[in-house]
């Protein structure tokens, strides 16, 4: 089952799960109670860290989510915070970071690369978390929209119709298509 966040990530053959960790968590979960799928994908925007460049796709089996407060030694954490999922046949080497929040300073970048965590999506770790529980196999696939840095709002704007349309003819090059031999 491919997912999509939805609103301004929409895309025909994927399912909407909402904005965030709260909303993506609610409708990803009712999916699987009702649906359980045998897989699940997330496809959708991120911001990067520095090291993926714009309109780039990353692909990914793992997600943390660190808040920014906990790089800077201000909050802690009793809960895992970091997922893996081996499930599916894509990398993982570069994790997504999730919050409900966007990161605006560059000042993050070298502690999150640090932790190898090369991009940020609001919805991926909630995915991953609901698969962990249901024991479904996942990952995501993203492109990258911006930076995190002072401009990422304006740069996901100015940027998301290209990235989205970039994603979506990588989605169904990839499996939708028919391949020719």
């Amino acid at each position: 089952m491919i997912v999509c966040a939805g609103k301004t990530e929409q895309f025909d053959f994927a399912h909407p799960i909402g904005i965030g960790l709260i909303e993506s968590t609610i409708n990803v979960t009712r999916l699987c109670l009702f649906d359980k799928p045998e897989f699940l994908l997330f496809i959708g925007s991120a911001g990067s860290y520095g090291e993926h460049k714009l309109f780039e796709i990353v692909q990914s089996r793992g997600a943390t989510q660190i808040e920014l407060s906990f790089l800077d030694k201000h909050s802690y954490t009793p809960i895992e915070n970091v997922i893996t999922n081996e499930g599916l046949n894509v990398s993982h080497e570069t994790l997504i970071n999730s919050s409900n929040y966007i990161t605006t300073s560059k000042k993050y970048w070298p502690l999150m690369q640090k932790l190898q965590i090369g991009a940020e999506n609001m919805e991926f770790f909630a995915l991953m978390q609901v698969a962990k529980e249901f024991a479904i196999p996942a990952g995501g696939i993203f492109v990258i929209t911006n930076y995190c840095d002072e401009n990422a709002h304006e740069a996901y704007r100015n940027n998301y119709k290209k990235a989205m349309q970039k994603l979506e003819d990588y989605i169904r090059s990839r499996f939708f298509e028919k391949k020719h031999s």
